[in-house]
């Protein structure tokens, strides 16, 4: 007997009972979980704020809910408890999870979003009597999420390397810090709170840490002003976009575990991994990170060959000297 995973965009089954991990049927509406954990949403009076949907509609973090079964939410449980135990020590704790067990409890939360999104655009699909129109390629990225999710009940191996990354910064925030960021298209995921932060890009196969090697080694060790935590997410939020390929992976399904390989990402083509780096896109992209601060575009870019950093200095230094009033 083999170790089975759950498909469930085979025959689009995105019901309320139906897990939604494991495909289970439920035996009642109340076999539900939270997609945002509840210690986090207590700790930041999340419950009935506003959360923005793909159709611009809003609901409140507190509904955004997965229909799941007994196992399944125990063992969500499991990782909920320690993560939050981590989260709530600080930088120190949260170092010290494994990838694994950072990647399922990221990966349950922006996959509890997709899950929403899609049953949104269900809803609205039956009611304007049009079919949903849903792209291959998303499809293609959120079936390996979910899969790799189920990591959280099957046994799994990632073998050569891990499809995900998680990046941890000690970052000296202000006491109440909540901010939550997220991309479904490209499956990255941004969180600042406490004296920590964190990046997490989920099927890049580690290729963005590599992209971003010349940065991540000026900061580490070091503790960054959130002005400089944001500039690094801005790099990262842009290159997920600049991000080109399609990530494949073949799944071994044994008796005692699945085995997950990511397949090469180097293509017939000879295209480079990730498309050009545009000076006044990412600069866009900064501007927005950087609204705290209120720094323009046109400052930002004012040298298209350098732009603004708080992260380097004119040598190339990383910079301890954080002055917001200029760049």
């Amino acid at each position: 007997m083999t170790t089975k995973l759950y498909n469930p965009f085979l025959d689009f089954k995105f019901d309320n009972t139906t897990c939604f991990l494991t495909g289970e049927k439920l035996t009642s509406a109340d076999e539900k979980i939270q997609v945002f954990p509840v210690w986090m949403m207590h700790a930041f009076f999340l419950e009935e704020k506003p959360f923005k949907m793909l159709d611009e509609s809003f609901v409140t973090y507190k509904q955004l809910q997965l229909p799941c079964s007994a196992n399944a939410a125990l063992a969500f449980e499991q990782v909920e408890s320690q993560v939050e135990r981590a989260m709530q020590n600080g930088y120190a704790a949260v170092k010290e999870l494994s990838q694994e067990t950072l990647f399922q409890w990221v990966a349950k939360i922006l996959y509890g979003v997709v899950f929403n999104e899609i049953q949104a655009g269900i809803r609205q699909a039956v009611m304007s009597g049009e079919e949903m129109n849903f792209s291959q390629a998303l499809v293609h990225k959120f079936r390996n999420l979910h899969a790799m999710l189920q990591s959280i009940v099957v046994p799994m191996e990632f073998e050569h390397k891990n499809p995900f990354t998680v990046q941890i910064f000690e970052v000296d925030n202000a006491d109440n810090t909540f901010l939550y960021r997220d991309e479904i298209n490209t499956l990255i995921f941004s969180l600042r709170m406490k004296n920590f932060a964190i990046i997490a890009t989920l099927q890049d196969n580690g290729t963005h840490a590599i992209y971003h090697d010349e940065v991540l080694a000026k900061v580490e060790g070091k503790k960054l002003h959130p002005v400089q935590f944001e500039e690094i997410c801005a790099r990262y939020f842009y290159s997920a976009y600049l991000f080109n390929r399609l990530p494949e992976y073949t799944y071994m399904e044994t008796p005692q575990k699945v085995f997950v390989e990511p397949m090469p990402l180097n293509d017939w083509t000879l295209k480079p991994i990730f498309d050009n780096w545009v000076v006044k896109t990412y600069g866009q992209v900064l501007e927005n990170f950087w609204k705290p601060w209120g720094f323009l575009l046109f400052e930002i870019i004012q040298n298209p060959e350098k732009p603004m950093s708080f992260i380097e200095d004119e040598n190339g230094n990383f910079r301890t000297d954080i002055d917001l009033t200029k760049g």
